[in-house]
């Protein structure tokens, strides 16, 4: 366990304007705690020798995502560590040797650049992306990177569109020699006032920004509406993008599901909410995700389930069959999959005791 977070008990823009500090913090931070980060990444990961192709096969890259987590409550916290995780190269080790096939790896880059032009992003935080990405594609591990939590665009969608395509820009340059085994996740769950129309506009325009440089490069593309199964069929990419898996979360019956989840408004009163497998809640799982698997045949999309947990307040007997049901319907729609999450308020990792919550684990990856 390295034990360190990058808040440190302050904020890295409080100490850039201790620029001789922060310069020596820098270099020892990247180069002794991160090794692989981008001073030397090349030395230690593959990439690309030969320009990227034209088009790849998103349904081979869908299989390739196969049995997922998600490494949530880390990179997405407004710095690591707030909410109470930072990773670990273990943490990487431990989730291939479960048997999981890919990471999906949560990032909050709008708390890490700058608010005005041209919107840089943190070079310690950049490095930071790096060496996750290096620890899931060195263990032969399919990493999805994406742009979560910006609340800001959700909130004021035009003031906040150029730094968003300019942090893709930055994104998109700075992976673009890595294997195909990174997929980029254009934005998690727009919601709010970046409404479906909008979003519709917006993706085109950020994927403009991603083929620039990553003409091969496999996208990830939600729905708004908070990337719901519902809002499917008003979700819009453009025709001629034709590598793009689409994703979706699941999160029904939500008062099961967000039960005691103190960031949801009155769900103290669902406590106590079960999911016991009857044929009602059954069939309400496999109609949900009918829909989403059929719109996904009907638009010749292969369909990522990027998203599902139940909340640790939940009873385990529950939790368990209600995982363990959605992960096999998932894939009988031949879905792949990223469970929410791997160590927190949802995790099927213990990291106090170190070790696996069993019954959840086995749900997703039978033994």
């Amino acid at each position: 366990m390295i034990g360190i977070n990058l808040n440190f008990n302050f904020r890295v823009n409080d100490v850039l304007n201790k620029r001789p500090f922060f310069l020596f913090f820098s270099i020892v931070l990247v180069a002794g705690i991160f090794p692989a980060c981008s001073r030397n990444f090349k030395a230690v990961l593959p990439v690309q020798s030969t320009p990227q192709p034209n088009h790849s096969d998103p349904f081979q890259q869908n299989r390739r995502l196969g049995r997922g987590i998600n490494l949530g409550n880390a990179l997405d916290a407004p710095h690591e560590g707030d909410w109470g995780v930072v990773l670990q190269a273990d943490y990487f080790r431990l989730i291939k040797d479960a048997g999981f096939s890919s990471v999906r790896i949560p990032i909050r880059w709008s708390a890490h650049a700058g608010t005005n032009p041209p919107y840089t992003i943190d070079p310690v935080f950049f490095a930071r992306v790096d060496w996750a990405v290096h620890q899931a594609l060195t263990r032969n591990l399919a990493a999805v990177i994406d742009v979560h939590h910006y609340q800001e665009l959700m909130q004021n969608p035009a003031a906040n569109r150029a730094r968003f395509l300019a942090l893709w820009k930055q994104i998109a340059n700075r992976y673009k020699n890595y294997p195909s085994g990174l997929l980029f996740e254009i934005l998690n769950e727009p919601n709010g006032r970046l409404t479906p129309e909008l979003w519709n506009g917006l993706l085109k325009e950020a994927l403009a920004v991603i083929r620039a440089s990553n003409p091969g490069r496999t996208v990830v593309i939600g729905t708004a509406e908070w990337g719901g199964i519902s809002a499917l069929n008003k979700l819009q990419i453009p025709p001629a993008e034709q590598n793009a898996v689409v994703t979706v979360h699941y999160y029904n019956p939500f008062h099961f599901t967000h039960q005691g989840a103190e960031w949801v408004a009155g769900s103290d009163a669902w406590l106590g909410t079960t999911w016991r497998g009857t044929p009602e809640e059954k069939t309400a799982v496999i109609r949900d995700l009918d829909h989403a698997a059929e719109w996904g045949r009907v638009h010749n999309r292969p369909i990522f389930l990027g998203e599902f947990g139940a909340y640790h307040k939940a009873d385990i007997v529950s939790r368990t069959l209600w995982t363990r049901f959605v992960a096999r319907q998932a894939e009988a729609e031949n879905m792949s999959w990223a469970y929410w999450e791997f160590c927190s308020g949802f995790g099927i990792y213990d990291p106090v005791k170190k070790e696996w919550r069993a019954p959840l684990l086995y749900a997703l990856i039978p033994e």
